[in-house]
């Protein structure tokens, strides 16, 4: 790619880029000296699991990575047991170090499924930071003013509404800063949230006496229900490390409108490709449907492999499209006997609630041996012979009597 093809490669799927000219003329550089740009992307391990929404970054730090340029997976062990105050309207109750460091483990294999491990520099930010002493704080904290900081959207917003702010929240823009300087980052990614703290970075390497960095935000990718940002706590995302059917018939369930946002997020495909398809659709002459499946693979082929994503295929066709049940069936038992259908589906978990299994019931989400139930109250005799209980389109349970 010629250096203006690789802007418009790299701008693909990007909210900010601060600033477009300096970019350039960091990739005119590289290309005169042969040195490879510099391009950072800090996480905190704060959670186990990467999901989809978290890869939108991570895709844009691998479109780096295949033009050529040197990679920096930053794992923040030390700003995590701190909390990003990023978009948090109270204080981030502090992780252990034990948590930390598990949670760190997970995500170094669980991002290498996007990028190459022999390719990639992994940092901890603890490598510097546990060696600073109280003066080198002091050092830094004279690097801004207590009005920069309360600029920051999350403060001044929790100020007006007379909400707490803990002295160490103020700390983490520097900390994540200096974090750049410690690596002299030519350009540092991160979601719209990180947009404060990535400008940070460019103030601290001017006050250090470095080039500042180029700042690449991306947007924060919205969950299965359309609306909402991905997030496990509203159980709307889907897990990069999920079953390939799962992951399969999760994103089969997203709107054909989100379908798009998902194409421009979550794959290669160039944009011209993704406004030809959207095209053929609108017009009728492509089903939407079949770019959906189109779409589930692409995802799925990256965190697995392309062989799964057509099993994945096939399995949703036999359970959703010919209607017929998976291969393979949890089992379970219960004392035999006689079971109104409400009480079946609560004691075997297949419903959270009584009230949970009448209401299933009664919008006919519930089939036993196939027929669709109709009487939450019916009876229902289980015996040594198992039945097929089916709720909702991906939740199947044979049970026996004991």
């Amino acid at each position: 790619m010629t250096n203006d093809e690789q802007l418009a490669f790299l701008r693909k799927g990007t909210v900010d880029m601060i600033r477009d000219e300096d970019l350039k003329a960091k990739l005119d550089r590289s290309e005169r000296t042969g040195k490879p740009l510099r391009v950072k992307l800090g996480l905190d391990p704060t959670a186990p699991d990467i999901h989809l929404g978290h890869t939108v970054v991570i895709r844009k730090l691998k479109a780096f990575q295949d033009l050529g340029h040197t990679v920096i997976f930053l794992i923040g062990d030390f700003t995590g047991m701190i909390g990003d105050p990023s978009g948090k309207n109270v204080t981030r109750p502090p992780l252990s170090r034990e948590e930390i460091e598990a949670n760190a483990k997970t995500y170094q294999k669980q991002m290498f499924k996007l990028l190459d491990p022999e390719r990639t520099e992994l940092r901890f930010n603890g490598e510097w930071m546990h060696k600073f002493t109280a003066a080198d704080f002091v050092k830094l904290t004279a690097k801004t003013t207590v009005r920069q900081i309360l600029e920051r959207d999350d403060f001044t917003k929790r100020m007006n509404e007379e909400k707490p702010i803990s002295l160490h929240e103020l700390l983490y823009p520097l900390v994540q800063g200096y974090d750049s300087v410690a690596l002299e980052s030519d350009v540092e990614l991160g979601g719209t949230d990180q947009k404060f703290n990535l400008l940070m970075g460019r103030e601290l390497q001017r006050e250090f006496g470095q080039e500042p960095q180029v700042i690449i935000t991306t947007p924060l990718l919205e969950g299965l229900d359309g609306v909402n940002k991905m997030s496990k706590s509203l159980d709307n995302y889907i897990g990069i490390e999920e079953p390939p059917t799962e992951m399969f018939g999760k994103i089969m369930s997203i709107s054909d409108e989100l379908m798009w946002r998902y194409y421009e997020l979550l794959t290669d495909l160039p944009s011209d490709e993704i406004a030809s398809l959207r095209s053929k659709c609108e017009s009728s002459d492509e089903n939407p449907r079949n770019v959906k499946v189109e779409l589930a693979k692409l995802i799925i082929r990256d965190f697995h492999s392309q062989e799964y994503a057509d099993a994945a295929e096939e399995e949703f066709d036999r359970r959703f499209v010919q209607k017929e049940v998976p291969d393979e069936i949890e089992e379970t038992t219960v004392d035999a006997g006689e079971f109104k259908i409400a009480d079946l589906l609560a004691a075997t978990g297949l419903a959270a609630s009584k009230g949970e299994a009448k209401r299933l019931v009664e919008q006919g989400g519930v089939r036993i041996n196939g027929e669709k139930a109709s009487n939450s109250g019916a009876d229902i005799s289980i015996r040594a012979d198992a039945v097929l209980v089916q709720v909702g389109k991906r939740k199947f349970l044979k049970i026996s009597g004991r």
